[in-house]
């Protein structure tokens, strides 16, 4: 059991890591589907810019077979940073990449990418062992299976990181539905067809 105490995400303090969501690692992904991988990814980045934060994309050796970011993505953040790795495997051990980060001065960093066990564990751990907090996205966060799932998060949870959903994201940067509830469940309907339906029907009934 893990005693990490409980920390809130504050929308002033946090920063947005995207890492390695290419056109070839993204092939590897088996542990969600290929449509709610992608939605679940694009979520994220939609909460991103709902509140603003700050958000740095990282891609690793993109000439080679692991290939560029996946333009979906980079079309969400244009006028990102953008740190195109030459070769390292563990992002933290680019420069310019961790340059980027501390640039923001927060200390909060939400992270997720391709795959879980190296892509998002390596940085997260050398992240932790900085002093930064460190909040890993599991749903757009992927890898081979979810045995190999399970290890990355049990890896990085033992080691202090704190592992939610894109869902819980938004919400716990929300804190109070009084905060823009229209803004929000307008980018939660977008993404969950499920909540889209009880959306119409709240509206329906607050018409009458």
């Amino acid at each position: 059991m893990s005693n990490v105490p409980y920390k809130r995400l504050n929308k002033d303090d946090a920063v947005v890591l995207l890492v390695d969501h290419q056109t070839g690692l993204i092939s590897l992904v088996q542990d969600f589907s290929p449509n709610e991988f992608k939605n679940n990814v694009l979520a994220l980045g939609d909460i991103a810019k709902f509140f603003k934060l700050p958000t740095i994309l990282t891609t690793s050796f993109d000439s080679g077979p692991n290939g560029p970011i996946v333009p979906e993505l980079k079309a969400q953040f244009p006028d990102a940073p953008f740190i195109a790795r030459p070769g390292q495997i563990n992002a933290w051990d680019n420069e310019d990449f961790v340059k980027a980060i501390k640039a923001t001065g927060r200390k909060q960093l939400i992270i997720a990418g391709v795959v879980t066990d190296v892509c998002v564990a390596f940085p997260t751990l050398s992240a932790i062992a900085e002093g930064f907090e460190v909040f890993v996205v599991t749903d757009a966060s992927g890898t081979f299976n979810t045995t190999v799932q399970q290890a990355a998060w049990a890896r990085m949870s033992a080691a202090g990181a704190h592992l939610l959903n894109w869902f819980a994201v938004a919400c716990e940067l929300q804190g109070d539905w009084r905060n823009d509830m229209e803004g929000l469940a307008n980018l939660l309907s977008e993404r969950l067809p499920n909540y889209r339906n009880l959306i119409n029907s709240y509206t329906k009934f607050t018409s009458k």
